[in-house]
């Protein structure tokens, strides 16, 4: 019993150690993805697209400061009063983002720009940040940054942290409006926006699936084939008509978007006067579709 014991437990640490170098990789990867973006798309142009790389370019445009030290000058400190002031919720993981970010923009300054269409730059450089921050998030790590400015000032003035946040990158962004003129804040406008959905798509993968949502009286025959016939699990659910106060049972399945148009085939068949919603749903965890446990910590 012992013995089995420790092996579990050795396992278990073999197992966490694996996470963590994968972590770090993805990590690592995610701060490398992200400077190429600023040094190849982004700076050149004068696109300030929020956070601590949006202030560096504007100082290096006013000041002639490099964006690596601007990057590290604020963010050391920023993670120093995160602890300070937040507790102990910055592990190392953020402190080696806080660092290998700016080192990654100080290593490649030195490559010639891709494009100089501003336009061009906002979208592929929103892009490039975008991969870049979404395997950073999937490491469940931080670059620091603006960050951690916007969960301090969540913590004294209660405001939403999304709010937080997108005063800090505002304000970043007037101020490159002021340096840079309308259309530089209009190209980092650009820029974010295409961050977002980036991040989203790495967050939450290229395999979209379909739900699908069925009310019929004759839930049963349908219940069975999707079960025997399209090899699916299905979910009953208890539900009542609102107009008419019968119970009527609503099926829920997911399957791949290649198996939607045989479920419709399906569910026309058994009934035709079958209520039928199918909808896009996203990275959908579980036997059938992509693995829960690499999820665990």
């Amino acid at each position: 019993m012992g013995q089995h014991v420790r092996h579990n437990r050795r396992r278990g640490r073999a197992t966490g150690s694996r996470t963590k170098v994968a972590e770090y990789g993805l990590l690592t990867a995610g701060a490398f993805l992200v400077a190429l973006a600023f040094n190849l798309f982004l700076n050149p142009n004068g696109i300030a697209t929020g956070g601590v790389s949006g202030i560096s370019t504007i100082v290096e445009a006013v000041f002639g400061v490099r964006p690596a030290l601007t990057q590290w000058a604020l963010n050391v400190p920023l993670f120093l009063a995160g602890v300070r002031i937040l507790g102990g919720q910055f592990g190392f993981k953020t402190l080696y983002g806080t660092l290998v970010l700016p080192l990654f923009v100080l290593l490649t300054d030195s490559l010639p720009p891709l494009t100089r269409d501003p336009l061009l730059a906002a979208v592929f450089g929103g892009v490039g940040v975008g991969i870049g921050l979404g395997l950073v998030f999937k490491a469940r790590a931080s670059t620091g940054g603006t960050d951690v400015a916007a969960q301090i000032l969540h913590r004294f003035t209660r405001w939403s942290l999304g709010l937080c946040i997108l005063l800090i990158d505002g304000l970043v962004v007037l101020t490159a409006g002021v340096v840079f003129g309308p259309e530089g804040a209009l190209h980092a406008l650009v820029g974010l926006f295409v961050t977002g959905k980036t991040i989203d798509l790495v967050q939450m993968g290229l395999g979209y699936a379909k739900m699908g949502l069925i009310i019929s009286r004759r839930e049963e025959a349908i219940r069975q084939a999707i079960l025997h016939e399209l090899d699916r699990g299905v979910t009953r659910i208890h539900a009542v008509g609102g107009y008419s106060g019968h119970e009527r049972p609503l099926l829920l399945c997911v399957v791949h978007w290649r198996e939607v148009a045989k479920l419709k085939e399906l569910v026309a068949r058994i009934d035709p006067e079958a209520f039928v919603i199918v909808t896009e749903v996203h990275e959908v965890l579980g036997e059938g579709f992509q693995a829960l446990a690499g999820f665990k910590r």
